[in-house]
């Protein structure tokens, strides 16, 4: 295992420069592709979240891999390199099988123990399955990492000390007041139909605002969502176009924004027009009993969504991605995440083992394939000396001989399996196709045949994971 993870958070960089380094749906995909096209990576895939990006990849080089995903990042982002090396962090083998494993649980998260970034790594593994970037060992690495991560949250309380950035964006918003009890009455306007708006959306509707308004580019995304809100909403819950966004501001008592626009998609401007007009409503009395006097403004997007001169806007309270970390910073960390760091390493010793003896097993299926080929060579020459066995006697025979081989191999290749599971247990295989002089191509084999799903004894094996060739001289894959 080479795996080699790249990146930068909100833990290593100002939001200014998470802002720029974002990454749309497309630029991803064009990343991955890249990585995997470079000489170093022989499998790829992304993490991209509000507050990071990630590139993971099984590398044959770790300095040439670092300087080719380095590089890759700052091309695909538009961020020089010079400006974004001193933020980028490299994780590699196991520490990288930590980050990853720590990630999953919430521990790397800017609200400590938020469950939502376990749906974003079920979105990077799907995009290298997607691609066809991710082989055996990052499809093994990110579906054990979210058994990780629901294992966390199901055996320990690291729920009550972790939030989705939504929750924990709507509490700093509402103060000291319970959210259900800050949000009843009002209206709410929630831009974009992704599963951020779309988990924004569900909670300012439980927590019984009187009018719900859904917009977004896609105006049937947005029907839906307001169509599976309607009996949630103590009032009515509709969607309209992006381009009614102007026209809904001014009715607006929470607004909550999280699109994938590269540019604001309120502006001081729009805000400034939207809070003179709910001026003019107030004075006419047509702004309804529940409006509030403040406009609360939550910005989940990176880059952002709303202007940040709203906060010197009279009026405007708002709450972004800059102002949720600098706010979780000071939230104390719950006991159980002590429970969850332990569950972590004891998972990343367990997946280092797993990795480290699955790499021997194609040395360990060809040698077995060799003793069978010697057995049946041995019983043809037997057959051409005692043309006058029965099939009984030749039975017999046959399977004497084969127990007394899987007898001397048993114990050998048990106990490679079990050293090979060790710190530097890779070199066990080398020993195993030196001593029993293996034929590289034949180990080979036993990997393409794992990879299509079946085994050169006609079994059939794990489908869905594609294997990594074997080195025949290193004795990894």
């Amino acid at each position: 295992m080479s795996l080699l993870v790249v990146g930068l958070s909100h833990r290593s960089a100002p939001v200014s420069v998470l802002e720029r380094a974002s990454l749309a749906a497309d630029q991803q995909t064009k990343l991955v592709q890249d990585s995997l096209a470079a000489e170093p990576a022989t499998e790829a895939t992304v993490l991209a979240t509000c507050n990071r990006i990630e590139l993971y990849a099984d590398v044959d080089k770790f300095h040439a891999g670092v300087s080719e995903l380095s590089t890759l990042l700052a091309q695909h982002t538009g961020v020089g390199l010079d400006e974004l090396t001193p933020y980028l962090y490299v994780h590699y083998e196991d520490r990288a099988v930590h980050h990853l494993f720590s990630v999953a649980c919430g521990l790397d998260s800017m609200v400590v123990g938020e469950g939502q970034i376990l749906g974003q790594i079920k979105d990077a593994l799907a995009l290298g399955q997607e691609l066809h970037t991710a082989g055996r060992l990052l499809n093994d690495l990110f579906q054990q990492a979210l058994r990780v991560g629901k294992r966390a949250h199901s055996e320990t309380g690291i729920d009550k000390a972790g939030q989705s950035l939504v929750t924990f964006g709507l509490e700093q918003l509402a103060g000291d007041t319970p959210v259900a009890g800050w949000a009843a009455g009002r209206r709410a306007l929630v831009i974009g139909a992704g599963s951020m708006s779309s988990l924004a959306a569900t909670t300012l509707a439980r927590a019984g605002v009187a009018e719900l308004v859904i917009a977004n580019r896609t105006l049937d995304r947005a029907r839906r969502l307001a169509e599976s809100l309607t009996g949630l909403v103590a009032g009515a819950a509709r969607a309209v176009p992006m381009e009614r966004v102007a026209a809904e501001l001014p009715h607006a008592d929470v607004v909550v924004s999280c699109t994938g626009a590269t540019g604001l998609v309120l502006t001081a401007d729009m805000l400034t027009e939207a809070l003179d007009r709910r001026a003019e409503h107030r004075a006419e009395g047509a702004s309804g009993p529940g409006a509030a006097e403040t406009v609360a403004l939550l910005d989940l997007a990176m880059p952002r969504d709303i202007d940040a001169a709203a906060h010197r806007l009279a009026g405007l309270r708002l709450v972004d991605i800059e102002s949720l970390a600098e706010a979780a910073a000071d939230e104390p960390m719950a006991a159980d995440v002590d429970q969850v760091r332990a569950i972590v390493s004891a998972e990343v010793a367990a997946f280092g083992a797993a990795q480290r003896a699955a790499h021997i097993t194609p040395t360990v299926v060809a040698l077995r394939t060799m003793a069978a080929d010697v057995v049946a060579g041995e019983i043809a020459r037997l057959d051409g000396r005692l043309p006058d066995l029965d099939e009984r006697q030749r039975a017999e025979i046959t399977q004497t001989v084969r127990r007394v081989v899987d007898k001397l191999l048993h114990a050998p290749t048990v106990r490679v399996k079990q050293l090979a599971s060790t710190p530097g247990g890779a070199g066990y295989a080398d020993a195993l196709r030196e001593l029993f002089d293996l034929d590289p191509q034949a180990v080979a084999a036993v990997s393409r045949a794992d990879a299509n799903g079946t085994r050169p004894d006609g079994g059939v094996g794990r489908p869905g994971a594609a294997a990594v060739q074997t080195d025949p001289k290193r004795g990894r894959a």
